[in-house]
């Protein structure tokens, strides 16, 4: 890394400035058909590097001009403009659109095409329209942007990752994340561990757009690994001909949780040891708000500097950024420092093209123990947070030896306190991508593309032996890891028309090969005792072949098709190889002839496809082998006097083959008034055979007694609709509106091993031990549906204890009279953003729902009765759940229907108000946003959006206000 850093400031140190001159020349550019003004457009003189860019108010000034030079005026969907230059010193330019530049680029597998010819759903969300506001990862940027897409953070941590699903995903046990695509590179979302979020390493603020492929027809050439769509991240770049702009922004950030679990406080708490005649000497003197004590206002600062410049044929584009977000949660601290750099060259008279990309970052993450989260809801809130005895000044239930009391809970806050859990990770991301049109055929391109995908880890965890958590001395932990992951794909692209027949083609084909390597350690250290828990070293690899070929006749009709051949070495040979097909039509039926002079609709499409993905990301990578690990040092026999380590077998299926999911879309594409009003449809139908999915077997059939396994299907349907709207577009007034919704349905249609229909696998962990699990993988059924028994209530609506609905009629209550009710999933989803900007004023925001998903109150059915509050097993009493005054349980109801409650909600995700100032020298920018400002919803817990639909003690998402300032010279 420092190397690379030499090279930057080479590079930097040795870019050639703009000379001043006697000669000036200003003037303002606008639009010709709107008057409006321009900022951005590139002012240069023609065959120098003497150039410079209009402001906000399409204003510029250039210096250096000599009589006789050209003035070449250019911007992207504007035809360019030449004035010469003979002594003037004021030049207005009107620039007119180019229709040729105003289609839209879309980025589609190994190759791009515009939007009017796409005929997969495809969408693109550029730059101008993400989430705002101080985000740490780039998936946050893209949340209610587009439909079909529910992006679910997994906790409210800085950086902490999110659950990314393109129409829901398709597998059991498999991976459902897109396949996501940085800059040509297939990113291995495998993490590390001690690694929050494996998306990181991208700074947001160089991203130029995302591209989300939905469809089969879209995906399949990616083969085995888009049967969960992908995502497609490009990053920012340099343009030709600007002269040198720097750019600094400023982020300051503060959070705060939204809301507490509702327990009981101190005095309320007092009243119920007096109402249920417990023993009031249990009970302390202070009145500790145990939430009060592990949650803080968290801070955070975020600054980008960036340098960019373009020649005729070399562009460059560095930043870096610093990053240090604080999380709510005490001790909780995420650190990021990270270069970026793209450079571009055009050489021999544009037939060859350059690009090199690097992504460094060192990440640091101190970890808080999550698990103060769960006591802090437990503690007696009468007790003292210090105290005396053995664990630094805290106070902690003990026994009478003096040592902590082992089942009473821990003291929360001491539990951050003792806690120390930190990594560094050093990753990088570098690419080069050569693409060469030949000389005698320059209709004929030959791209190569070569990436590698580099990290390294290094952690490590220490608890004071003071600690109430710790028995038998100190505990050290030390983990480190190692991935890697490198890419070449080889490509030929001939592009060419047949006139004769009015016809475009465009002809592909090409050979990827990827490998995937991964190594960790971990070492425990309990006392004086260090013992190597875990050394894996896991690799495989994936080789594929690929082609495509698409027709335009007559710029009104539209045929695609691909096909894909992977190979994987997670599969035996005789399995090993897939067959990805994919097709798709097209019909612009507003180029026809009875549409194509209307002043009311300018876009009228009918697309439809199909085609096959694969998925081969499952847990393990050699799942075919009987595979043989160590043992632990407990674990170890004695031979002579000698202990011999053992040997540990894994599962494994020899006949372990792809999942592979068949897809049919259907859409209709409309625009009105030069598109001002743009609506797309889609819908979609899609089965998924040779499930994965891991599943209890008999005992002796297997070296386990869970194997993953092909074992069923699946099926799923949904229509998107999304709606673009241009409401206002002039000089000093722009306002557009974006409203997107998904309708989703998922069923598994068959689940069986042995032929039996009744065949089903238990998933979704709740309070109650090992095995309470409340939800099935059962054929008929969404996979996220909870299996419960159906509560009985009284005249005045309050629930029965232990009186539920018998089904069967058989006049007891067994797990036969558990019944199917409600599911995690949503029917549907939606966002909505506006973003609005008058003269120098912007203001924008995102909403974003869902409707149809229910959830399980796990941290109330955990702790809401009585028995968990005083029938403790030791001198102390638990606080619990307010709701048991509503229910009066005495013993837990884990598997009452009461717990599950409707969770369709809606937020205001962001919302951002920004001013720009434009002087002479500098443009200064401010910003003042707010995330997860409210949430209107039914359900009482702390947030009804949660992936998996159960409501544990998990990390809160805290409502955020950020205030930017950005300078650009």
């Amino acid at each position: 890394m420092r190397q690379l850093f030499k090279k930057i400031l080479f590079v930097v140190a040795f870019i050639p400035l703009a000379l001043f001159s006697q000669n000036e020349v200003q003037g303002t550019i606008t639009d010709d058909s709107t008057g409006m003004a321009i900022p951005g457009v590139n002012v240069v003189i023609k065959g120098t590097t003497n150039g410079t860019t209009s402001d906000f108010d399409g204003k510029y000034t250039i210096n250096n001009v000599k009589t006789d030079d050209l003035i070449v005026y250019t911007y992207v969907g504007f035809a360019a403009q030449e004035v010469k230059y003979s002594g003037q010193t004021l030049i207005n330019i009107q620039l007119v659109e180019d229709a040729s530049q105003l289609e839209e680029v879309l980025l589609i597998g190994y190759g791009s095409t515009n939007k009017q010819d796409a005929t997969g759903a495809v969408q693109k969300v550029s730059s101008e329209v993400f989430n705002q506001g101080a985000i740490v990862s780039p998936d946050q940027l893209l949340s209610g942007k587009s439909a079909g897409v529910r992006i679910t953070s997994s906790g409210g941590g800085p950086g902490e990752g999110s659950e990314i699903r393109i129409r829901g995903g398709s597998s059991l046990a498999g991976n459902n994340s897109p396949l996501i695509i940085l800059d040509g590179i297939p990113l291995d979302q495998r993490s590390l561990q001690g690694v929050r979020n494996p998306l990181n390493a991208i700074n947001p603020n160089e991203i130029e757009e995302f591209v989300v492929l939905k469809d089969a027809s879209a995906t399949a050439i990616y083969g085995s690994r888009a049967s969960n769509g992908v995502i497609l991240i490009t990053t920012k770049s340099g343009k030709k001909n600007t002269p040198l702009v720097l750019d600094y922004g400023f982020q300051f950030s503060a959070d705060q949780i939204t809301d507490k679990v509702d327990v009981f406080d101190a005095s309320e708490f007092r009243q119920l040891v007096t109402d249920r005649g417990g023993d009031l000497s249990r009970l302390g003197r202070s009145n500790t708000d145990w939430q009060d004590y592990i949650y803080r206002t968290a801070n955070g600062a975020i600054h980008n500097l960036t340098a960019t410049q373009g020649f005729k044929n070399f562009t460059y584009r560095i930043n870096y950024n610093n990053t240090n977000k604080e999380g709510v949660l005490l001790k909780d601290l995420y650190r990021r420092n990270a270069l970026n750099l793209n450079l571009t060259a055009d050489l021999l008279d544009n037939h060859l093209k350059l690009v090199a990309t690097a992504k460094g970052s060192f990440e640091d993450n101190y970890y808080a123990n999550k698990g103060a989260i769960g006591n802090a809801v437990n503690f007696d809130p009468t007790q003292p947070v210090y105290g005396a005895g053995n664990f630094e000044g805290f106070y902690e239930y003990t026994d009478e030896t003096g040592g902590p009391l082992n089942l009473a809970p821990k003291n929360p806050f001491a539990q951050l306190q003792q806690d120390d859990n930190k990594s560094r990770t050093k990753r990088t991301i570098s690419n080069l991508n050569i693409d060469y049109k030949f000389h005698f055929l320059p209709e004929l391109r030959f791209i190569a593309n070569a990436g590698i995908d580099y990290s390294e880890l290094d952690g490590k965890q220490f608890i004071s032996a003071n600690s109430a958590t710790q028995q038998n001395g100190q505990f050290k932990n030390f983990y480190s890891g190692l991935n890697r992951n490198t890419n070449l794909d080889l490509v030929l692209n001939y592009k060419n028309s047949i006139e004769s027949i009015n016809t475009k083609y465009d002809i592909l084909g090409g050979h990827e090969y990827q490998e995937f390597y991964i190594q960790s350690y971990l070492f425990n250290s309990q006392g004086s005792d260090v013992t190597l828990e875990k050394n894996d070293i896991n690799r495989n690899s994936l080789e594929s072949y690929f082609g495509r070929v698409s027709f335009d006749i007559s710029d009104k009709y539209l045929i695609s098709a691909s096909y894909r051949r992977d190979g994987s070495s997670r599969f035996s040979p005789d399995a090993r190889w897939g067959n990805f097909p994919a097709a798709s039509v097209g019909w612009k039926i507003s180029n026809e002839d009875f549409l194509k002079n209307s002043k009311t609709i300018s876009t009228l499409k009918l697309r439809g496809g199909y085609g096959i993905t694969g998925n081969q990301e499952i847990n393990t990578n050699y799942g075919y082998l009987g595979v043989y690990t160590p043992g632990q040092p407990s674990a170890s026999v004695e031979f002579g006097g000698i202990f011999v380590n053992t040997l540990r077998p894994e599962e494994f299926d020899e006949n372990l083959k792809w999942e592979e999911t068949t897809q049919y879309n259907a859409g209709l594409d409309f625009g009105f008034f030069e598109d001002r009003l743009a609506i797309s449809v889609d819908g979609y139908y899609r089965e998924t055979k040779d499930l994965l999915a891991r599943i209890p077997v008999a005992a002796g059939s297997n070296l386990s007694d869970i194997l993953t396994t092909n074992i069923g299907e699946s099926r799923s349907r949904g229509i998107e609709v999304g709606i673009d709207v241009d409401l206002a577009r002039s000089e000093n007034f722009n306002w557009s509106i974006n409203l997107n919704g998904t309708l989703q349905d998922f069923e598994i249609t068959k689940l069986d091993l042995s032929g039996s229909e009744d065949f089903f696998i238990p998933q979704g962990d709740i309070s109650g031990g090992v095995g309470n699990k409340i939800q099935l993988y059962r054929p008929g059924y969404d996979p996220s549906t909870f299996f419960v028994f159906r509560q009985v209530y009284d005249d005045a609506g309050n629930p029965i204890e232990g009186a539920y609905v018998d089904i069967n009629g058989d006049n007891q209550i067994t797990e036969e009279d558990k019944q199917a009710y409600k599911k995690a999933t949503p029917d549907a989803y939606y966002g909505f953003s506006s973003n609005l900007s008058y003269k120098n004023f912007d203001f924008a925001f995102t909403l974003r729902g869902s409707l149809g998903n229910y959830v399980y109150n796990n941290a109330s059915a955990g702790t809401g009765y009585y028995a968990s509050m005083f029938d403790t097993l030791g001198d102390f009493y638990q606080n619990g759940s307010t709701d048991v005054v509503n229910t009066n349980f005495e013993e837990a109801q884990y598997f009452s229907d009461y717990y599950i409650r409707r969770a369709d909600f809606l937020k205001l995700d962001n919302m951002s108000i920004g001013y720009t100032i434009p002087l002479e020298k500098v443009t200064v920018r401010t910003t003042l946003t707010g995330t997860n400002l409210f949430t209107l919803t039914e359900y009482e817990g702390l947030d009804p959006e949660i992936s998996n639909g159960i409501d544990n003690n998990f990390y809160p998402r805290p409502r955020g206000f950020v205030l930017g300032l950005n300078f650009t010279y």
